[in-house]
């Protein structure tokens, strides 16, 4: 296709084929940005000015007010999508989103209720990790049909590459989007439940003494010794000889991001924890959801204040 063509003018725009409109929206934009290239220049100046000065100060931000930057962090998440989609009419995204934010809820509910019950913290843990298999896999079925697009698989299907590339990336956003929300969200489940329990502040000493055989994450008791195989689960040792079930630590550091132990706060060294080459990969993919916060939360807004800075100097 040649966007260069011209196009009859003379032809009612109903009847121009789909190439002619693209055609005809290409010259338009041409004509109407034409000799502005100086205009243009200012505009990447602010967005990377922009870029520059958002990114310094969401990182002082976070390292000075951590709880702020957390909470604003994951309203900007919830919501902005939301918004957009709305705008959008992208029904499906608010339609999952519907489904996830009323499962969610209660959920949270039940983990900021006080008195805590002793199922709470595995109810909680199982909902927020069962989020994070699920976009781990979504992020990884969507990758492997983008790739397949790409080696032209679909073409043995008599499928258009558009078509499978538009559902590799969907698959992709919606795992990325749900994992770094889920993770967010567990993070704050987590230190509520802990400090109800009573083994675990997020500083100073606990307002409980940890006793023997008792898991400091539910506070419920170990059956299962260290060394013993469990029915159900195993029970695991932290380097500081503190105990827990496999279930509750695995949920405090994987999905509550928490790296140090529940009761003396001693780092956890994760290589140990997750000797086995099959679990890293999630450990990994948690950090990669930390990453690309910053690209679901903030990039949105601050492309919008780029936007209202070129439109009051009137640049198009």
């Amino acid at each position: 296709m040649n966007l260069h063509e011209p196009v009859d003018p003379n032809k009612p725009f109903d009847e121009l084929t789909p190439e002619e409109k693209m055609r005809l929206e290409h010259i338009k934009m041409y004509e109407k940005h034409k000799g502005h290239e100086s205009m243009h220049m200012e505009m990447v100046v602010i967005l990377l000015v922009t870029l520059i000065i958002a990114q310094v100060v969401l990182v002082e931000w976070k390292k000075r007010h951590y709880r702020s930057y957390s909470l604003m962090t994951l309203l900007a998440l919830w919501i902005i999508p939301f918004v957009l989609s709305l705008r959008s009419q992208y029904w499906r995204f608010i339609f999952f989103w519907l489904i996830f934010s009323c499962i969610t809820g209660l959920v949270m509910r039940k983990a900021v209720r006080k008195p805590i019950s002793g199922t709470t913290p595995r109810l909680v843990y199982k909902w927020f990790y069962f989020i994070y298999k699920l976009s781990y896999l979504l992020g990884i079925i969507g990758y492997i049909v983008m790739m397949f697009t790409f080696f032209g698989v679909n073409f043995i299907f008599n499928q258009p590459p558009h078509t499978w590339m538009d559902v590799g990336l969907l698959l992709v956003f919606y795992g990325l989007y749900y994992g770094v929300l889920g993770r967010d969200i567990s993070e704050i489940c987590a230190d509520k439940m802990a400090c109800h329990i009573g083994y675990y502040t997020p500083k100073g000493i606990p307002t409980r003494h940890l006793e023997r055989n008792v898991c400091a994450v539910c506070g419920n008791q170990l059956l299962t010794d260290v060394n013993e195989s469990g029915v159900i689960e195993n029970t695991y040792k932290l380097t500081c000889d503190h105990v827990f079930h496999e279930f509750c630590i695995r949920g405090w550091c994987i999905v509550g991001k928490k790296q140090t132990c529940p009761y003396c706060k001693e780092k956890v060294d994760l290589k140990k924890m997750f000797c086995n080459p099959w679990e890293r990969p999630h450990v990994l993919y948690g950090q990669l959801l930390d990453w690309i916060r910053w690209l679901v939360a903030w990039q949105p807004l601050i492309l919008f204040i780029v936007q209202g800075i070129n439109w009051m100097l009137g640049l198009e």
